[in-house]
């Protein structure tokens, strides 16, 4: 399929053939799901700590006698069930990540890409190169293109003016190639593809 090819400056540049398997899919919601949450997984922390019943701070002598109270039989303070007391089967710090296949990984990014392309939010540039790092400049660019939230995929390695000039811009992110992840495509309303990123892609995901 084609898809015309635009400057920075709004003008014409041509067009590009884009794969039918990376871009022509029918998007499916449960595999889009299953990729945005295992990456979502894999990025939290999992550092939540409670204290147990062995580290709160109370004195470990036993509280009252044990018979003859007509109340219930403890130990020290430090029980679950007083206040301050230790929490019982609380969080500890682990990995929330789980395993994906890098075969089901590939699909779920050819699906985002066909999504994209579907919903009308796919733009492809001939570059994304300026030949001075000015935020300015590229900030007044984004905006006579209309993008308001922007995803730009550049090809193996960014142009350092423009990577520099799209670092204080809120609503432009800029990855190279290989860092093109499904959860920051979903997550933009415009996909920006420069040509050498739509050649990377495809030989990423053949």
């Amino acid at each position: 399929m084609k898809l015309d090819v635009i400057k920075l400056d709004g003008g014409k540049a041509g067009s590009v053939d884009l794969d039918e398997g990376l871009f022509g899919l029918e998007p499916r919601a449960d595999i889009l799901h299953r990729v945005v949450r295992w990456q979502r997984n894999n990025a939290q922390q999992g550092t939540h700590k409670v204290k147990t019943r062995s580290e709160t701070s109370y004195s470990t002598k036993k509280i009252y006698r044990q018979k003859g109270t007509g109340g219930a039989r403890h130990g020290d303070r430090n029980a679950p069930i007083f206040r301050k007391g230790g929490i019982y089967k609380g969080p500890t710090p682990r990995s929330h990540g789980h395993d994906l296949t890098k075969k089901f990984r590939k699909l779920g990014l050819r699906h985002a890409l066909s999504a994209k392309l579907k919903a009308g939010e796919l733009v492809v540039i001939e570059s994304a190169e300026l030949s001075e790092a000015k935020t300015s400049a590229l900030a007044k660019q984004v905006k006579n293109l209309g993008w308001k939230r922007a995803l730009i995929i550049d090809g193996a390695e960014l142009n350092e003016n423009f990577a520099t000039a799209a670092r204080n811009l809120q609503t432009v992110d800029v990855l190279p190639s290989v860092g093109a992840n499904v959860y920051d495509i979903l997550k933009s309303d415009t996909l920006v593809i420069t040509k050498a990123g739509v050649e990377a892609l495809e030989a990423r995901l053949k």
